[in-house]
């Protein structure tokens, strides 16, 4: 599906010659979503990381969806960071009306860790609706020992199917050549024109590989998030945590009230590469709806247009992720096949997000005014942008996809 034809409603364009566009110093574009704001820095049990939604290439009639938080886990570190929260509630918000508001909730919590390499368990439960318990995938923490096999249950009332534990971080890109890139942006800018000097990318170093995450994946049937009319569905991801905490030195912590977020993901890079420092916690706690309001327009056009992006592409990226909210969309007519979760021309992102999907060359072309998708008259992609092109270590072809975590090396490695 090419980007610049994705269908761009006129509003679009309007956003683009409505706003009185300030342009804000240019935020880093180091577009992961690891880490994007100050308070996340200091609560990793909650930060995002990425967040995926995909058809089973074995199953068109599943849609996985996932998100990964904790990012940057040392292999030596399997044990001691590889806990969920149980302090937070996780939850999948899928849209299924076409607007902004969130038609089917699935929350996912855990009970406290009991032992160092024992699961966890999760309770996982559509809002409003029936609830199911599981474990997490036990880690392994020494050099000697493989990693343990996918732990999945599957719920025989509701037909999800749910995986957490530690794995490989699927993110793959290089961090810093992406924030030379950025300055060679802001010094290059000439409108309309191609901008960036993309050699600061020769490096080809994934800043990722080698180290794990905590992942969640469900599966669910296509049925249970079915649009109400159409074929295209969205969804994005929230960690949450209650409003008041009481914290006593004999029973520890005690939460009340309602839950609030504290960080959200549906777009790839939206908060991290074009939302200014200063308004970046209140990015990841803000809403959908907000966005679509346009609370956060001004500044993501402003950055855009300081990057030297031309109204075409601005209307692209607005598209995705302001007119109706950051939340990522799938068409579920558009058939999902082949390896790793998926790897079909044509099916993967900005329709949905696939593990193997290389969105930063996505982001980074748009921004720099290329065309993300050309390829040349073998099919090949001419606009590769940071020699990163594939994941450290391989995905699965089943489900969760995502790859097993790595373990501590051995003496000498």
């Amino acid at each position: 599906m090419h980007a610049l034809k994705y269908g761009l409603p006129v509003a679009a364009g309007c956003l683009v010659a409505g706003l009185a566009v300030v342009l804000p110093a240019a935020p880093p574009t180091d577009a992961a979503d690891h880490g994007d704001s100050p308070l996340l820095a200091s609560d990793a049990g909650a930060d995002m990381a990425d967040f995926f939604l995909f058809l089973d290439p074995a199953d068109n009639n599943r849609v996985v969806a996932a998100f990964d938080v904790r990012g940057f886990i040392a292999p030596g570190e399997n044990e001691n960071s590889a806990v969920f929260d149980p302090d937070l509630q996780y939850r999948f918000a899928f849209e299924t009306t076409g607007d902004a508001l969130a038609d089917v909730n699935i929350e996912v919590s855990f009970a406290p860790k009991t032992g160092p390499k024992g699961p966890q368990t999760a309770t996982i439960g559509i809002r409003g609706g029936p609830r199911f318990t599981a474990p997490t995938t036990p880690v392994s923490a020494r050099p000697t020992e493989q990693a343990v096999a996918p732990v999945v249950t599957t719920d025989p009332n509701t037909g999800i199917r749910f995986f957490a534990g530690l794995t490989d971080d699927p993110f793959f890109f290089d961090i810093p050549a992406e924030l030379d890139f950025r300055d060679s942006l802001i010094t290059t800018t000439a409108a309309g024109a191609t901008q960036g000097d993309f050699s600061v990318f020769n490096r080809a170093l994934d800043s990722f590989a080698g180290f794990n995450v905590l992942m969640i994946a469900i599966s669910v049937p296509k049925s249970l998030v079915t649009p109400a009319t159409g074929t295209k569905i969205g969804a994005s991801g929230y960690t949450e945590r209650r409003q008041r905490t009481k914290r006593s030195r004999n029973l520890g912590l005690r939460d009340k009230g309602s839950f609030i977020v504290l960080d959200r993901m549906g777009i790839p890079a939206i908060n991290t590469v074009l939302v200014p420092f200063a308004r970046k916690d209140e990015y990841n706690r803000g809403t959908t709806t907000l966005d679509a309001a346009g609370v956060f327009a001004t500044d993501i056009v402003g950055s855009l247009t300081r990057l030297g992006t031309n109204a075409t592409n601005i209307d692209v990226l607005a598209n995705l992720a302001v007119l109706n909210g950051d939340i990522l969309r799938l068409d579920l007519n558009v058939a999902n096949s082949g390896p790793d979760g998926g790897n079909n021309a044509g099916a993967g992102f900005p329709n949905g997000r696939r593990p193997s999907d290389d969105v930063i060359d996505v982001v980074v072309n748009l921004i720099a005014n290329r065309d993300p998708f050309a390829v040349d008259s073998m099919g090949n992609p001419v606009n590769r942008v940071d020699n990163v092109n594939v994941n450290d270590k391989d995905y699965l072809d089943v489900f969760p996809f995502f790859a097993a975590p790595h373990q501590p090396v051995e003496e000498g490695d």
